[in-house]
């Protein structure tokens, strides 16, 4: 009868796994997804576009050829009033549609 307890008492303990042995995994897991998440926040970091690309000219087509776009408040070159002669005709971004009754 000792013979079957032993038997299984082996059997019990090679089905178990070794704590060192599951530590040592564990800790490998951990460092590699470390790793992975320090390599993933250095992609994050890097902008995703080049410097100037939203400046491009197909970008901003719309903004030059459109008067309206181009003129309006934020939009203005503030030194095109600086080049004008006349600081006090400058246009405005969107002119009054004023229509005279005045016959």
């Amino acid at each position: 009868m000792k013979f079957v307890m032993e038997f299984a008492e082996n059997m019990i303990l090679r089905m178990m796994e070794d704590p060192k042995e599951r530590d040592r995994k564990f800790r490998e897991h951990l460092y590699t997804l470390k790793d992975r998440c320090k390599q993933t926040k250095e992609m994050w970091s890097l902008p995703l576009r080049p410097y100037g690309f939203w400046t491009f000219d197909r970008h901003n087509a719309q903004i030059f050829w459109d008067a309206k776009i181009s003129q309006a408040p934020g939009r203005r070159d503030p030194y095109d009033d600086l080049l004008q002669d006349d600081h006090h005709d400058v246009p405005t971004p969107y002119p009054s549609s004023t229509t005279s009754t005045d016959k």
